[in-house]
């Protein structure tokens, strides 16, 4: 069986948020269609797909304060 579905995206240019962002470098995160992750991609160059929980778990350890 073969489904068809449309996966929901966000974009926007790096240059506002990361100082060492060149004109034009962007990021973009697309949801997975089964919706349990996403995959991001930044310049065609870098690109990750995480699970909702390895999100979550990332997020402890870069707040993380010893």
């Amino acid at each position: 069986m073969i489904e068809t579905t449309t996966r929901k995206a966000k974009f926007t240019e790096l240059k506002p948020y990361c100082c060492s962002a060149k004109e034009h470098d962007y990021i973009e995160v697309t949801e997975w269609s089964n919706g349990i992750g996403f995959d991001v991609n930044i310049n065609d160059k870098k690109h990750i797909s995480l699970t909702w929980g390895e999100y979550e778990a990332l997020q402890v350890l870069v707040n993380y304060k010893e």
